[in-house]
């Protein structure tokens, strides 16, 4: 029975990528053999526009279908979950080893200075963009009050 393993350093040689494997790890440290590595934050940007704000969340990897927001109070989530599924064509094609990863992540936004009703998604390119209107000013009416 054929056996496939990671590298490690007794078999370094037989192992071809080990100088990628290497530079991986040095580079970006040792998150991928990480099993907690997918359940990390959502990494954002947001920017403040004229009249409201933009988020962008990275997502890369997961699909539109997999993506989920809601509006619970003045919070805003948004969460997604990546689910590995193998298919086992015929017995001469199976799966040895798979390393895809699979998970969920979560975030959690403050958005009390928001119109929710006008939030507006967009998932393109592995970047979820979510357009979040500022509510209107609310100017309090100047009125007079009579002495008695």
């Amino acid at each position: 029975m054929l056996e496939i393993r990671p590298a490690t350093r007794r078999n370094l040689y037989a192992n071809p990528f080990r100088l990628f494997d290497e530079f991986d790890r040095a580079f970006f440290g040792n998150t991928f053999g990480n099993l907690n590595a997918d359940t990390a934050s959502i990494r954002t940007d947001i920017t403040e526009t004229a009249d409201g704000y933009l988020l962008e969340a990275e997502l890369p990897g997961y699909g539109k279908e997999d993506i989920q927001l809601s509006v619970d109070g003045d919070m805003l989530t948004i969460s997604a979950e990546r689910k590995s599924e193998t298919e086992e064509k015929d017995s001469e094609n199976r799966v040895i080893r798979s390393e895809r990863r699979y998970g969920s992540c979560s975030r959690r936004f403050d958005i009390s200075g928001i119109n929710a009703e006008e939030i507006g998604a967009k998932y393109e390119n592995g970047i979820l963009s979510l357009t979040l209107p500022k509510k209107a000013v609310e100017v309090p009416q100047a009125r007079r009050i009579d002495i008695q």
